[in-house]
């Protein structure tokens, strides 16, 4: 039987948690209160972390000073999806492959994925921007979609291929012994067990593919009409002021899809993240 923890142990441990939520939620307390105080009240002394007269008057007035702020949000949401969905179209197979088959170059490739990952966008944007050009992607959704894929590739390969791995094959010999097909043991088989680890794969390609967006939209795009969110959040920094209140109100709306995401699939999120550890 495990033992329970004494009163002392119970407290250090809560003890613990709440001054780690502390360092992880403060910044966003302190950006919501941002967004509800009056722009005058922001750089006053003394300093007061309760706005005095706050108003959620920022969430309704940012949509009027920029223009198509609701176009940056679906674009972000747009791209953000297009990108997981071909990801995992192409991660799936791949990372099966890697679990199940032992061919030449597998391991090699393996390290070149995580090489990959090693480099910054920003180390890559001048060979990206001359591909982007040849292959006509500029000022386009594709502009923003296909390095996003491709630099989300990798991790998410290395990701499925673990969970995969843990699948037992005698699964696969036995759909082979019923004359089951590698596509279709993949279809109907593997890919059911493996689908908590999927939902988590497109869950951090999503926040991926979402985080990622300004270096590649400011580089190869110059149309307002298929710029993200991350680049519409510039139009609040103006020559005399930055309307802090506005900005903070919009970045909140930009991830509220997110959360609200992660939020109706967190039970498939944590079921992914155990479930592996009890498959040989």
């Amino acid at each position: 039987m495990i033992d329970r923890y004494s009163w002392y142990e119970l407290v250090g441990l809560y003890a613990g948690l709440a001054l780690f939520l502390m360092f992880v939620l403060a910044p966003f307390i302190e950006g919501f209160m941002v967004s509800l105080k009056p722009l005058s009240q922001l750089f006053s002394t003394p300093y007061s972390f309760i706005p005095e007269n706050g108003s959620f008057a920022a969430y309704s007035t940012m949509w009027t000073t920029v223009d198509g702020l609701g176009r940056y949000i679906f674009n972000s949401l747009f791209i953000s999806a297009v990108v997981t969905l071909a990801v995992i179209v192409i991660v799936v197979p791949a990372a099966y492959a890697f679990a199940r088959f032992q061919f030449v170059g597998s391991g090699v490739l393996l390290g070149m994925f995580l090489a990959v990952n090693m480099f910054s966008g920003a180390v890559l944007l001048i060979p990206l921007y001359r591909l982007m050009r040849s292959l006509g992607l500029l000022n386009s959704y594709w502009a923003m979609i296909v390095p996003g894929i491709a630099f989300l590739i990798p991790s998410s390969i290395w990701l499925l291929r673990t969970y995969m791995a843990r699948i037992p094959r005698e699964l696969d010999e036995a759909a082979w012994v019923d004359g089951a097909s590698r596509l279709y043991t993949l279809r109907r088989v593997i890919l059911p067990l493996a689908m908590p680890g999927v939902v988590v794969v497109a869950i951090m390609t999503f926040i991926g593919a979402y985080a990622q967006q300004f270096i590649f939209a400011l580089t190869f795009n110059s149309r307002q009409e298929f710029m993200p969110l991350p680049v519409g959040l510039f139009a609040f920094f103006g020559r005399q002021e930055v309307l802090w209140n506005e900005l903070m109100a919009a970045s909140f709306v930009g991830i509220l899809p997110v959360m609200i995401i992660i939020v109706f699939l967190q039970r498939y999120l944590v079921a992914g993240l155990t479930a592996g550890a009890v498959k040989q």
